[in-house]
């Protein structure tokens, strides 16, 4: 694959280049697309957020930590009531200060239709992981309140996804504009997608469309302790696996997510490192609910989940770069439960199951699939469906696999399985993070999240993950908390409301130039500690 590389860098700049699985680069105005991979390249990179992840250990756990706010808490008297202080002296890219004015002006931003700078382009991926915030209002200089819609315990979790762009660059590009305000909106946010301006520790230089995105470091971040060692950072969207690998042997990149897996012996033999570590991540079939969908069977739904040699498709298909799931958390998380369901490779009471419901070999169920050819997460979606495919047929089903470009695929998941866009799919094949309570359980279980509110594709409507999630959401002491939500994930598993398949472990590889990497037990990662060594 050819590649457009930056030329005429100096010498002494140190450059990391980045092949991605996206098939463009995420947007870059604020709130990124292709999922939570536009999280990691556009949104931590050029932005911040009121909370953030700690990525600084490969052994524990990611947590929720201060970022642009240094405190929080929850009113007492009104639960739906947040007060958080802003941290102070920090500056966006465009030299503006940082707020309370603009958090209310980026919360405004995906909220307030009413508002000038109102974008719906935003608001899908933004809306959908903090449903229950409904505005912000400053207090004073550096501290805001923010309300929710109910008493929600997720929010500071919820809020790491709502990114600080910088109201005076949009203002400029706004007040530089012609036509009416709706055209003047319209056109502030494309220029400002081209030259973006956040407070985070990468700035954009230059951006091309399916092509390339160039940041370079800033010098002048607000936490010290991360200021990148890398000059420059150069990221190339690659959406198919050998080309990423090939890429990557050939010298024109030096980091690539998500090798191809037949080709892992080769990149080592050539002294490439790959860096892996279990992801709270999950690679599921999520199933339709809807009225006349073969799914809505629980002895068909526990079938498919014991009909999958997970043990085989890593130690084979994947050359060792899966964990198996048996759920969306595992033995040993807190939210675990008690799992009566044992989720493991039996295809004889698999196909037992079927027979009871009235299947067999000559009777067979068709179910049909929507999947990608590459993604965010996805891993190596077309092989591991295929493996699904044939696994599946050995126990009575028929699987139509529907090939959608990802950011299709991606729209879909918010659109649900009544959707036209479904194509009559009974399953969708998205994966997710589980790094907190809301993106593991509870948008997929509770009703209220069916489409367009969040990603419960299926519309999945059980009264007792309904009352769990509430029990959980209104809980803020965090053991209590954890209790409800093992509760709620174990009625689920129990109930084999998913086809769990995998975690990823997130596999990486790169030059062993490319040094000081930590791969956090997080979906995403930190570049600013990554050093090149010649």
């Amino acid at each position: 694959m050819a590649l457009a590389l930056q030329t005429g860098v100096a010498s002494a700049e140190s450059v990391l280049r980045i092949g991605m699985t996206a098939g463009d680069i995420p947007r870059t105005l604020g709130q990124p697309d292709q999922g939570f991979e536009g999280n990691r390249f556009t949104g931590l990179t050029m932005y911040d957020a009121l909370t953030q992840w700690d990525l600084s250990s490969a052994e524990d756990a990611s947590v929720v930590i201060p970022g642009l706010a240094t405190e929080w808490s929850v009113n007492e008297d009104d639960q739906t009531k947040w007060t958080f202080v802003l941290r102070e002296g920090v500056t966006f890219h465009d030299g503006s200060p940082f707020d309370a004015d603009a958090v209310v002006w980026n919360v405004q931003k995906v909220l307030d239709e009413d508002a000038l700078h109102y974008d719906a382009s935003q608001v899908g991926v933004t809306a959908s992981r903090m449903p229950t915030l409904r505005s912000a209002t400053k207090i004073d200089e550096y501290t805001v309140e923010l309300t929710t819609s109910e008493p929600d315990s997720f929010l500071p979790i919820n809020l790491t996804n709502l990114f600080m762009a910088s109201p005076a660059k949009w203002q400029e590009f706004f007040d530089g504009a012609s036509g009416d305000d709706t055209a003047k909106a319209a056109a502030a946010w494309d220029a400002f997608a081209r030259d973006a301006s956040g407070t985070g520790p990468w700035i954009m230089e230059s951006f091309a469309p399916r092509e390339r995105l160039e940041l370079v470091k800033n010098d002048d971040y607000w936490d010290a302790g991360r200021v990148p060692n890398v000059d420059r950072l150069v990221l190339y969207p690659m959406p198919e696996a050998n080309a990423r690998t090939a890429a990557l042997l050939s010298g024109q990149v030096d980091w690539i997510e998500a090798p191809a897996p037949d080709a892992i012996a080769q990149i080592e033999s050539r002294g490439f490192v790959i860096h892996k570590n279990e992801a709270p991540h999950v690679w599921p079939w999520q199933f339709s609910r809807i009225e006349g969908s073969p799914w809505n069977d629980v002895n068909v739904r526990q079938a498919a989940n014991l009909c999958i040699d997970r043990e085989g498709m890593r130690d084979g298909l994947l050359a060792g770069l899966m964990a198996p799931a048996t759920g969306a958390v595992e033995e040993g998380h807190p939210w675990r439960g008690d799992v009566t369901f044992n989720i493991t490779f039996d295809p004889d009471e698999g196909r037992r199951l079927m027979e009871e419901s009235g299947f067999s070999a000559e009777n067979r169920l068709s179910v049909k699939a929507l999947t990608s050819a590459s993604g965010s997460g996805q891993m190596q979606p077309l092989p591991m469906n295929e493996y699904i495919q044939q696994a599946l047929g050995e126990c009575y089903f028929d699987v139509e696999l529907e090939v959608l470009e990802w950011n299709t695929l991606f729209t879909n998941w918010r659109q649900g399985a009544k959707d036209p866009a479904s194509l009559g799919a009974h399953s969708t094949n998205v994966t997710f993070a589980t790094m907190d309570p809301f993106f593991a359980l509870v948008r997929f279980l509770q009703s209220g999240m069916a489409a367009p509110v969040s990603n419960n594709w299926g519309y999945i409507n059980e009264p007792l993950y309904d009352e769990l999630v509430e029990k959980a959401r209104r809980t803020f002491e965090p053991e209590a908390r954890d209790a409800a939500l093992a509760e709620l994930h174990a009625a689920s598993v129990n109930d084999a409301a998913f086809l769990y398949v995998a975690h990823d472990v997130s596999p990486r590889a790169m030059s062993p130039n490319v040094q000081n990497v930590i791969q956090p037990k997080s979906w995403f990662i930190d570049f600013s500690p990554i050093s090149i060594e010649e």
